[in-house]
Formats: structure tokens, sequence, C-alpha cells
């Protein structure tokens, strides 16, 4: 028995719908046993899955199929979790914050909101 790859990433919630699932596959962000998959690819338990989605990457590995999804109690014990634990709060970038009512951002701040963002000079 098997399942596509993009209905089994939405039905135990790795994904919030099918058309984001589907779109992680196109978009080459779904790997099924170190392979990019296509949405239709066919997934069996012992499949080894990686999905960036959300800014890091799930390493899950499959244990039962569901076609439809899933609650998340059942959906849990549908596949082993392999990821690496996401970076600690404090790593993570804090975001720019601008007073409101302050208008828009000069050129100069604007600069300095996209270097703090990681986009840098272009």
């Amino acid at each position: 028995m098997s399942a596509r790859v993009d209905a089994w990433i939405w039905a135990v919630r790795l994904t919030k719908t099918r058309s984001q699932a589907a779109a992680a596959c196109r978009a080459g962000h779904v790997k099924v046993n170190g392979e990019r998959a296509k949405p239709a690819q066919s997934v069996k338990p012992g499949d080894e899955v990686r999905i960036f989605h959300g800014g890091r990457e799930r390493i899950v590995e499959v244990k039962e199929l569901h076609a439809k999804r899933v609650g998340p109690p059942v959906a849990a014990e549908a596949y082993v979790d392999n990821s690496p634990p996401p970076p600690p709060r404090e790593h993570v970038a804090l975001a720019a914050v601008r007073d409101r009512g302050a208008g828009r951002p000069t050129k100069r701040e604007r600069r300095e909101l996209d270097e703090l963002r990681g986009r840098g000079p272009r």
C-alpha cells in the first residue's frame, strides 16, 4: 500500500494545507529517500521524507499511511521525527519594530532594516 507524498504530508499535519504540500514538492523542498519528490510520488512505510517548511527542515520516517487528514495525536504516531531540534529563541533574529505613527522609513532606515533582515546591499 502507498500514498501520495503531498497528501501524506498534509494528512499528518506537516503542512497546513494540501496545496502548500504540493507547492513544496514542486519547489523542490520535499525529498523522499534523498530524491526530489513530485506531488504524486508514492510513499510507503519505512521511507524517509525531508521537507523544508516554515524556515526549518523536518526529517521524518513514515510509519503509517493516511490519505485523509487525521487528528494531532494520530498524526504524531504516523511518523518518527528525526529532525534536529529548532534553534533556541535567543538565536532567532529579532524583528525590526517601528513605532506606530512614525511614518515611512527613510532610505537610511530601510537600508538598516534590510541589513538586519540579512538581505544586505543590492
